[in-house]
């Protein structure tokens, strides 16, 4: 989770962002939470690979040691100090690499529920897709192991998208290959990657497989970051096991429309919510009408009606616009 996340500013501009909220929780917590949901089974440790400490500094650290220790892993943390690729980020976190290991890029959300095929060496997570040209895709031989990862194909290959989660039984041997490659100085567009290692291990035998998610969701930039909230919302919803609407909400002639996220002591007066909007905590709205949005925490929204709308911390926003996208600490009044 080293990079800056350009495609989401300004809602990146000051919070890194895997830790956006979404369904009122960051990215990257929803993410882990998941992913440990399928393993079912213990997790020893969780390593993060971050960015500069400017950017990702001791708040961000301590947010997630507490992620790491509620799910009972030690945390350990990483800094990945120049943009260098996938396998890269993957080596700063060289001490972590040994024994079963899942690696994740933190800036997609899943719904799965799958067994991992034991007698692999790896499994690498999929998604069915309807426009595999537009995506990395696996190739499969017939008896269902990836034999070639293909970025993009012209001709069909397959429609099961790589969506970024790896599964190995002992990532010792990716840090092997790794290495190999990053001593060989091979590099695709400027980066170490990921599926250069990979290569390598199945050249040398080594079995793959695929792991088919339900759903994948990502949060790339403004638009798509508000559809997963639309998604997540709704299975939250039909889930029932989180509370999405805080007890200290406040309402005053005003309504919410299921399903929403609304966090605590939200004050709501004249004033409607939803379908599908995340309100995080100490947030006041008035006079306004919000649907398919997302809104961070500490904001005052007044005289709004807003749709497809993102807006972030702190923010003061009074007027007309209906599709806007706001970040962290601005004022239109």
């Amino acid at each position: 989770m080293a990079g800056r996340g350009s495609r989401l500013r300004p809602h990146s501009l000051t919070v890194p962002k895997p830790l956006i909220p979404v369904a009122g929780q960051p990215i990257v917590h929803r993410l882990v939470k998941d992913i440990v949901k399928v393993l079912k089974q213990p997790i020893e440790e969780i390593a993060f690979v971050l960015g500069d400490p400017a950017w990702f500094g001791d708040d961000v650290v301590s947010s997630l040691k507490a992620l790491a220790e509620g799910l009972g892993a030690k945390a350990s943390i990483y800094r990945q100090d120049k943009p260098l690729g996938t396998g890269h980020a993957i080596m700063c976190a060289k001490p972590s690499l040994s024994g079963p290991a899942v690696i994740a890029y933190a800036d997609t959300l899943i719904k799965a529920e799958f067994d991992l095929d034991a007698s692999a060496d790896s499994v690498i997570w999929t998604k069915k897709v309807d426009n595999p040209e537009a995506y990395g895709v696996v190739k499969l031989n017939a008896s269902k192991e990836i034999i070639e990862l293909v970025e993009k194909p012209e001709q069909f290959i397959s429609d099961q998208a790589v969506i970024g989660i790896y599964y190995f039984k002992d990532v010792a041997v990716l840090k092997e290959k790794l290495q190999e490659i990053l001593d060989e100085n091979i590099m695709n567009g400027g980066e170490y990657q990921i599926n250069d290692g990979i290569k390598r291990m199945m050249a040398a035998g080594k079995v793959f497989k695929t792991g088919t998610v339900d759903e994948w969701m990502d949060c790339g930039n403004k638009t798509i970051t508000i559809e997963t909230n639309q998604r997540m919302l709704g299975f939250l919803k039909a889930d029932g096991m989180e509370q999405l609407v805080a007890g200290s909400v406040k309402l005053e002639n005003s309504n919410i429309i299921e399903p929403c996220f609304i966090g605590e002591n939200v004050v709501l007066k004249n004033t409607t919510v939803g379908p599908f909007v995340s309100v995080g905590q100490g947030t006041v709205i008035e006079n306004s009408t919000i649907k398919n949005s997302l809104i961070q925490m500490h904001t005052e929204i007044k005289n709004a009606t807003l749709d497809n709308a993102m807006i972030g911390n702190h923010v003061k926003y009074n007027g007309e616009f209906t599709s806007i996208s706001i970040g962290d600490y601005s004022v239109l009044e």
